[in-house]
């Protein structure tokens, strides 16, 4: 279970945050997509709080993003199953936009996806190709 923070230490632990997490932590879509997950996981209505402030906890630095499924299950309460969905989509829609201040915050590595390492191959590909052939056998 998490620690309890004061008001005053909390504050000072959000001043101290990149802009993005800032902006994040106070966003009107923020709150949006966390009820919009809970609501299409069939979060009881009165646990959504519960899962906004953890989702902020992780984004204040104070939960480790790995650790935000387990609390889901059991600090909240939430089945197994659900709460990876809930952890999985949070991921995706709230912490993934801000994947690089998350990072800085949690000293976390970033790993690319899939499609940024295709990115990656084909550029490394095209300057192969754009190369010269400096190899020529005679022919006789």
């Amino acid at each position: 279970m998490a620690e309890k923070y004061t008001k005053e230490q909390l504050w000072k632990l959000f001043e101290k945050l990149p802009e993005g997490l800032k902006d994040a932590i106070f966003a009107e879509k923020t709150a949006d997509d966390i009820y919009d997950i809970c609501k299409r996981n069939e979060v009881e209505e009165k646990k959504i709080p519960e899962v906004a402030r953890l989702t902020g906890n992780v984004l204040l630095g104070i939960l480790p993003l790995n650790d935000l499924q387990k609390s889901l299950e059991k600090e909240i309460g939430l089945e197994s199953e659900v709460a990876k969905r809930v952890f999985y989509q949070i991921s995706r829609f709230v912490f993934f936009p801000i994947k690089k201040q998350l990072a800085e915050i949690h000293n976390l590595e970033i790993i690319p996806t899939g499609e940024e390492e295709s990115v990656l191959s084909k550029e490394k590909e095209s300057d192969v190709s754009l190369q010269r052939d400096t190899y020529r056998e005679s022919i006789e």
